[in-house]
Order: C-alpha cells, then sequence, then structure tokens
C-alpha cells in the first residue's frame, strides 16, 4: 500500500489530486499540507511512505521539506510536482533527494503514472525537463535498472510496437511512453530509439 502525502499551497490542486487518486485500491492519502512546515508535521504523524510535492510554499519551501524528511526518513520517496522546469530548480530538488520531478502541465494520468514509478523504487522525470546536467548523477537508480513498467514497454518496444499503440495496451497515455522511454535511454545510457529498439530485441528473452 501506498501512504501518499501531499504538500501544496493552492488547495484546488489538492483537492483534484485527491480526486484522482479516491479509487485507486493501492493508494491512501494519510495527509495533505499547504507548506513545507505544515508537511514535516504530517510525515511525523502519519508515516508516509511517498510524498508529492510544490517546490515553492509559503513559511518552508518543497526543497528545505525535502532536506529534512530525507535527513530523518531516508526511506521515504519524494516526488516534486511544481511549474518550474529550470535546471536550478530540478538540480535543487534532486539535490535535497528527490527521486522524480513532474511539471503542473503534466496530465493526470502521468502524475499517477510518476507517483507509482518512484513508489516502486524507479525514477520518473518529466519528458519536458532537461537532464543533461545530471547525466553522472544516478541518486535513485542505477545502470541498467528498469522498473516493472519500463520493462512491460521495453517488451513491446522489441515486439515493434508503436508508442501510440503501447499506450493502448497499456492504458496509459503516449507522452507517458514517451517519458518513460527518454528515462531508460538515461538509465541505459544509450542514444537514439533506433538504439533502444536495439537493446529491446537484445534483452526481449529476460523481461
Amino acid at each position: 500500500m501506498i501512504r501518499l502525502a501531499i504538500a501544496e499551497d493552492h488547495q484546488s490542486l489538492i483537492d483534484g489530486l485527491e480526486l484522482l487518486l479516491k479509487y485507486e485500491e493501492n493508494i491512501q492519502i494519510v495527509g495533505t499540507a499547504n507548506n513545507g512546515q505544515e508537511l514535516l508535521e504530517v510525515v511525523r504523524k502519519r508515516n508516509p511512505n511517498v510524498i508529492i510535492t510544490d517546490i515553492r510554499m509559503p513559511i518552508m519551501d518543497g526543497i528545505e521539506a525535502t532536506k529534512i524528511i530525507k535527513a530523518e526518513y531516508p526511506h521515504i520517496t519524494v516526488l516534486a510536482f511544481t511549474m518550474f522546469d529550470q535546471e536550478g530548480a530540478v538540480k535543487k530538488m534532486l539535490h535535497a533527494g528527490a527521486t522524480g520531478y513532474i511539471l503542473k502541465n503534466a496530465s493526470l494520468n502521468q502524475v499517477l503514472e510518476a507517483i507509482l514509478t518512484v513508489a516502486n523504487g524507479g525514477t520518473y522525470y518529466d519528458g519536458n525537463i532537461d537532464l543533461s546536467f545530471a547525466e553522472n548523477q544516478k541518486k535513485a537508480s542505477s545502470k541498467g535498472l528498469l522498473t516493472k513498467r519500463q520493462k512491460e514497454i521495453l517488451s513491446l518496444i522489441a515486439q515493434g510496437k508503436t508508442s501510440r499503440e503501447i499506450a493502448d495496451e497499456l492504458f496509459i497515455g503516449i507522452h507517458t511512453v514517451d517519458t518513460h522511454r527518454k528515462n531508460m535511454m538515461r538509465i541505459l545510457e544509450i542514444q537514439g530509439k533506433g538504439e533502444l529498439l536495439r537493446y529491446a530485441l537484445e534483452k526481449k528473452y529476460e523481461f
């Protein structure tokens, strides 16, 4: 069971996430907060194992809150949920200990996919952010370590399926598939769609 805490200074976004997740049987929202200080209180009282947090919040921002949470509870996974795609913001959150970063213009299905991915030990980075500065920073993934979802997608790539066909088969958005493709290429340290297909064909019996 994923015990999720949400930190966001816009209550309407919290309400939207709660509506999205209320029917997910493996996700329980254990607390919400409107600033970093409240988030710390939720963490200490409700013991979540996954946190989705905004970066810019009053009283204490998400970066500082993440640093404290990871120092006190290193087992907790943090997913950044923000409108900021600048390198500085991404770098600060990753250094603070976040293992995922998704933008607020992402679809709700992408948000759900990101939560499930980081909860299962993977990393999830929005396809619209530039991670070139982090090529040597493998905080949450070692080379070649793919999540269960990424292995499913890689298996379908080996079958010659397009991103649209994979999205339809797995009931996820095509943008989510493309984001996974980018993440897999980063983790596997390969470049080009052709190389990802070649890797998939070489490894298809290991999935």
